[in-house]
């Protein structure tokens, strides 16, 4: 399976290697890193790990127009193209289907341990630190405003609202990056979100006392 793990390394590599920041290859490899640390104290099986977090942005909803389905299908048939067994194929696929946050009063799906683990990575990959920069990065991207006190956050309810929301940077904190650390599953990640958390918190104190 070592053959297998590389390919879809490179193919997602080559894919990502010049997105910009908020979604590149190093979240990617990121969230891989964090999923299989996440794995060794938590179980499961560190293949489907490893290939759903290579894979869990393969086709984002943010950059296909809207489609939340889509990056199961494109893995799909990618891990079809380079003959992965139906098994770990389908193990990998269901993960996937699950992993994006589809808005504040959106419920999770149920998953496996493994759908928990990668879902966890690619969460704390968006709080702390590098998630505020990977906030501003993509708010960037999008031409929106860093912040507007004048427009309040929005809690969705459904994720074709999430989606098509295009508020200003600050409101995401609200909307989504401050809900996570009571989203996060396992143990593991959820003492790591604590002080990521934390941290936010700090930050949004200290950008709001400037603003002003």
């Amino acid at each position: 399976m070592q053959l297998l793990l590389q390919q879809v390394e490179n193919t997602v590599k080559a894919q990502f290697s010049h997105q910009e920041g908020s979604h590149d290859w190093q979240h990617i490899d990121r969230v891989r890193r964090t999923a299989l640390l996440l794995q060794k104290q938590e179980g499961g099986d560190a293949l489907v790990i490893e290939l759903a977090a290579l894979l869990h942005d393969i086709s984002d909803h943010k950059y296909n127009g809207g489609d939340f389905e889509a990056g199961t299908n494109v893995a799909k048939q990618l891990l079809e193209k380079l003959n992965c067994p139906d098994q770990l194929k389908d193990q990998v696929c269901q993960v996937i289907a699950v992993v994006s946050y589809k808005g504040a009063l959106v419920a999770d799906q149920p998953t496996s341990l493994e759908g928990q683990i990668v879902r966890d990575a690619d969460r704390l990959d968006a709080i702390g630190a590098i998630g505020i920069a990977r906030a501003f990065a993509y708010g960037g991207s999008k031409n929106r405003a860093l912040y507007n006190p004048a427009v309040a956050p929005t809690l969705h309810q459904s994720k074709e609202a999430y989606a098509q929301d295009k508020g200003h940077t600050i409101n995401h904190f609200y909307e989504k990056l401050l809900l996570l650390k009571d989203r996060m599953e396992t143990a593991s990640a959820q003492k790591i979100a604590q002080q990521r958390h934390e941290f936010m918190l700090e930050f949004l104190a200290q950008f709001k006392a400037e603003w002003q």
